[in-house]
């Protein structure tokens, strides 16, 4: 028995942006691997792309992150 049930139909006002065909979904019509979301509406989905980005560039340039670069080898 699978811990996890895979869910073949998409429950409605659920939203995903597929990454394969490059559009909105609602509801999980392509794998998981292939998408981002879910996300509460269809306009947040079709941001998903720049969405992700401004995360990315977040992530890139917080200094908690990159904190052990900064430091030399005697603050090990």
């Amino acid at each position: 028995m699978a811990l996890f049930k895979k869910r073949t139909v998409g429950k409605p006002g659920e939203w995903y942006y597929c990454l394969e065909h490059k559009k909105v979904e609602e509801g999980p019509d392509c794998p998981g691997k292939d998408r981002f979301g879910p996300y509460a509406t269809r306009g947040e989905a079709e941001q998903a792309m720049e969405i992700a980005r401004e995360r990315n560039l977040e992530w890139e340039t917080d200094p908690r992150w990159h904190d052990s670069a900064a430091r030399g080898p005697e603050d090990d």
